[in-house]
């Protein structure tokens, strides 16, 4: 595996303590075994309970993925460096020849995006070749036209521009040729003197000698009183006709409206809608701080590399961070019932009946014959008191309660003073609003073609969760239906007395409520149900099983 490819592990959305902790964890135990870059993430914002826990034992939030789609900066462009706008068009065509390329970026020095040139503007530029004005419309610098040429300025200030008149060649009679040329023009000429002095004492802006010819001092001297440039080019009349217009700086074709970029946070996937309706061979691409760093073209989107994941503490696609199709799950760790998601190809998928993930890492750990760091054996504790409510949970198994008793003497920390600690903060919600509240810990599942969502609050303050339920309440209507989901559920749990006031609102809600618990007569819209504190082994196997047999 390549060292530098980054993997990341990472939880379900809305995480809690477990599913950020197991992920840290996890991604230590990778780094310290395994050829790779493997790096922690989050589906969601944390929750305070897991705030405080990784500020008690220092330890950084993983950043923010909430997409897997590939993103462009993921995947191999085309790093051509920009070019000024001022270099000629023949230097620009060299150029592409060079990088075989059909399009080049035009930027500023500090690489902002001025526009782009294609090989069929400057095609298109030669085809259109009528007006014998255009060059001192681009404004042309001389240097440009003598390099052009293969030449050099021998009068006159190479830095300046030829900004008025028109291009002609000096091919007839002295006396015919006071009839067509300008004042300001720029005149190709021979060698013949009278030609030269013609054209000077008409005011041309510039002659242009060829076939290398010499130009006497006198002409010199009068095209320097007239203010006259002066270049001499080896090249005969045809091909300095020919060459001449390559000398207009790139500027003057690029285009520079409507340009179609991309970010290096786009996703692929959007992006290949945006290819279909432009049939442009090239996109320039822009960083995060909107300068130009390549280029990208339907070529880089073949075969591009997908996003590696790791999931931890879930295997439901609904609880999967977006686009987990476009990804490539590698491995799957795990303590929840078999969900939705389909992998390609097989992959370690580890999968135990205990009451957390971090469990499972307190195993991993042993297993590698690895020493868990201080700071890490704090939050594989943290994780696993929060999971199973400090072992109140009946998804709980002693393997569960002997790695948090290890994990805590690590940690230096007394389990039941932490706790205590860690519930008040995870439960102060008063400067979180109802629907902030009500996603802390939301979930969604699909059973027997039956979609609903359930989130949960647990504390050790009954008068707190009173004061929740009347915010609660309210929001759970508005949150009905807004992501397809009919019904939906919200456990306030109460550590200390072990049992959960369960809310409820949408179409069968409350009849799957008494089916599910066996219950006569329950309130319109909560029904308090003793002993039950796990969602995932006591609130979603009887729903499970209700909803079966209404089958």
């Amino acid at each position: 595996m390549n060292k530098k490819e980054r993997i990341y592990i990472i939880g379900h959305k809305n995480p809690d303590t477990d599913s950020i902790c197991s992920a840290i964890a996890y991604a230590d135990i990778k780094n310290r075994t395994e050829d790779g870059n493997f790096v922690a993430k989050r589906a969601g914002q944390i929750n305070e309970e897991t705030e405080y826990v990784l500020e008690r034992f220092g330890v950084r939030v993983p950043g923010y993925l909430p997409d897997a789609g590939t993103q462009v900066k993921e995947i191999d462009i085309h790093e051509i460096q920009g070019v000024s706008g001022n270099i000629s068009v023949k230097k620009a065509w060299e150029m592409m020849r060079e990088e075989n390329v059909v399009t080049l970026p035009i930027t500023s020095e500090d690489e902002k995006l001025h526009g782009i040139i294609t090989v069929s503007d400057i095609a298109k530029s030669y085809m259109d070749a009528y007006d014998s004005s255009v060059m001192s419309q681009a404004k042309t610098k001389y240097s440009s036209i003598a390099e052009t040429l293969d030449g050099h300025v021998i009068v006159g200030n190479e830095h300046g521009y030829f900004v008025k008149g028109r291009v002609v060649i000096g091919s007839f009679h002295p006396d015919f040729m006071e009839k067509y040329i300008h004042k300001s023009d720029l005149v190709i000429l021979g060698n013949r003197a009278d030609d030269q002095l013609c054209a000077i004492e008409m005011e041309a802006s510039c002659i242009v000698v060829g076939l290398g010819a010499k130009v006497s001092k006198s002409i010199q001297k009068l095209a320097m009183d007239h203010e006259c440039v002066i270049i001499i080019s080896p090249h005969d009349t045809y091909t300095i006709a020919r060459l001449i217009n390559q000398s207009i700086p790139i500027k003057h074709l690029m285009t520079k409206e409507n340009l179609v970029t991309f970010s290096t946070n786009d996703f692929l996937d959007d992006i290949k809608d945006v290819m279909k309706t432009h049939r442009h061979r090239d996109f320039p691409i822009l960083n995060k701080r909107n300068k130009y760093i390549g280029t990208i073209s339907r070529r880089n989107l073949i075969g591009s590399g997908k996003k590696k994941l790791i999931l931890v503490d879930h295997n439901e696609k609904t609880q999967a961070v977006d686009n987990v199709d476009e990804a490539e799950i590698l491995e799957i760790i795990d303590h929840h019932r078999l969900g939705s998601l389909e992998t390609i190809s097989p992959i370690l998928f580890r999968n135990e009946p205990v009451g957390c993930t971090a469990t499972i890492m307190y195993q991993i750990y042993h297993e590698r014959n690895l020493d868990i760091p201080k700071e890490v054996a704090g939050i594989l504790c943290a994780a696993i008191i929060s999971d199973t409510l400090m072992f109140r949970s009946p998804t709980c198994t002693e393997l569960d309660k002997k790695a948090a008793e290890s994990l805590a003497v690590k940690a230096e920390i007394k389990i039941e003073e932490f706790a205590r600690a860690m519930f008040k903060a995870g439960s102060n919600l008063k400067e979180k609003s109802s629907e902030e509240i009500f996603y802390q810990d939301f979930k969604k599942f699909n059973v027997e073609e039956s979609n609903f969502g359930v989130g949960q609050i647990n504390s050790m303050d009954a008068d707190q969760l009173n004061e929740i339920k009347n915010q609660i309440l309210p929001q759970l209507e508005k949150e009905c239906e807004k992501h397809g989901i009919p019904r939906v559920y919200f456990m306030l749990t109460n550590i200390i007395e072990e049992s959960t006031e369960l809310l409820f609102y949408g179409d069968g809600a409350k009849e799957l409520v008494k089916d599910a618990f066996e219950l006569n007569e329950i309130d319109e819209n909560s029904a308090v149900l003793p002993g039950v504190v796990s969602r995932k082994k006591q609130l979603i196997p009887r729903f499970m099983m209700a909803l079966q047999e209404q089958i």
